[in-house]
């Protein structure tokens, strides 16, 4: 028989998987280090800016459905809710489309908007 028990056999296996795996890591960071050596930071202004849009936008959203969720929890908040909505606009329509005038300067302030945007 010999010397060497199981036990053994795998702390040696152990010891070369670790020495392994802290080359591929020194390799990896080698690599990574390499990469953002060579990337131009003057740039980088522009890129957190639109990445912090993109993450205000997403926590904007997120607050609106967990909102928008609390209120369809409630049964006759959102019933109450749609009639507000169809008690404003029938106010808007009464107030800016009775008259051929009032309908008028509503079609202008529509038209300067699509000539302001749009060009």
């Amino acid at each position: 028989m010999s010397d060497n028990t199981p036990e053994s056999n795998q702390d040696s296996d152990t010891s070369s998987e670790t020495k392994s795996f802290s080359e591929k890591y020194s390799d990896v960071m080698g690599k990574v280090n390499e990469t953002l050596g060579n990337v131009d930071w003057t740039q980088m202004g522009k890129y957190g800016k639109a990445a912090g849009i993109i993450a205000v936008v997403v926590i904007a959203q997120i607050i609106i459905k967990v909102v928008i969720d609390t209120i369809n929890f409630f049964p006759i908040l959102p019933g109450l809710l749609e009639l507000l909505g169809v008690i404003v606009v029938g106010q808007w329509s009464w107030q800016n489309l009775r008259t051929s005038e009032n309908r008028e300067a509503v079609l202008d302030k529509v038209q300067n908007l699509k000539k302001t945007y749009l060009g």
